[in-house]
């Protein structure tokens, strides 16, 4: 079970999600103190599950892939939400998780330590965990089904190719924002940052770059909102310019549309690097 090997660099696998759980949960996230229970019967498990590491430009990313839904949102709970019985909504599909404290690669480092004939445990200890690039992760899980919560009709495709393409759109939408976020910390705005994660999952999925499934996505399009997630990201207050900012993201699209297919050669990479380049100019007709 892939989810053994996770456990081992993240103990709080091990718990159950549930109240009362906040000592269990900082013994092993972070002291890295397993349990009792160490037999994961929390997990169903499925031999579709993957454990990869993705490379980007700012770095390499483990990424989990569970296939099952139930698996997929109890790790949530344990790994995100700190062992609360949270609700996970339908619509979320991908999480990416940023910090985590993986203990197997401490637990190895102090094992070299001590191989090599040193003995000053303590003050390594100090040493190694004062550079957090030593053994904190980013992780990104991924679920199984439909980007957007999209129908494999509505998107044009056959139910299987649809839910490949929608695991390959979740993974480059979730790299995108692991990338922006490293390498543009200064540059945020949601629903740029959206359109611009939206465009490379697109781009990497199909080979090349649809405004109007990305449109789909967002739930714009040239009559105006026709209802999808572009309302998740406005604060409420700001509701009555859903209109008004629908029709400038579907502008944009129609126009990152034309900018990829005029670049269609460059690396998807290469061309998100381009995009945040723009966002001071695009960027500035989406900010309501």
């Amino acid at each position: 079970m892939i989810l053994a090997t996770l456990a081992e660099w993240y103990p709080q696998l091990y718990l159950r999600p549930g109240e009362g759980m906040e000592d269990a949960y900082r013994k092993a996230a972070l002291e890295g103190k397993k349990p009792d229970d160490t037999s994961l019967s929390l997990f169903l498990g499925s031999d579709r599950d993957v454990l990869t590491t993705e490379q980007t430009p700012a770095g390499p990313v483990e990424v989990l892939y569970l296939y099952r839904r139930e698996d997929f949102e109890n790790a949530l709970r344990l790994l995100a939400y700190r062992c609360r019985p949270e609700t996970i909504p339908p619509t979320t599909g991908a999480m990416t998780l940023d910090g985590l404290a993986n203990w197997h690669k401490i637990h190895t480092h102090m094992a070299e330590y001590l191989a090599a004939g040193h003995t000053d445990t303590a003050e390594e200890w100090k040493r190694f965990t004062s550079d957090k690039k030593n053994y904190r992760d980013v992780l990104i899980i991924l679920s199984d089904g439909s980007y957007s919560n999209v129908s494999a009709d509505r998107a044009g495709q056959t139910e299987e190719t649809w839910l490949e393409i929608s695991r390959k759109i979740r993974l480059y939408h979730e790299c995108t924002h692991v990338i922006c976020r490293r390498l543009f910390p200064q540059q945020k705005e949601a629903v740029w940052d959206e359109v611009v994660a939206d465009a490379i999952g697109i781009r990497k999925a199909l080979g090349y770059y649809d405004a109007e499934l990305a449109g789909v996505f967002l739930g714009v399009s040239k009559e105006g909102y026709t209802g999808g997630r572009l309302e998740n990201y406005l604060p409420k207050e700001k509701m009555d310019s859903l209109p008004y900012l629908a029709a400038k993201v579907y502008d944009l699209l129609k126009r990152i549309e034309k900018e990829s297919q005029e670049k269609q050669e460059t690396d998807s990479w290469d061309f998100l690097l381009y995009l945040q380049g723009k966002q001071e100019d695009w960027g500035q007709a989406l900010l309501v």
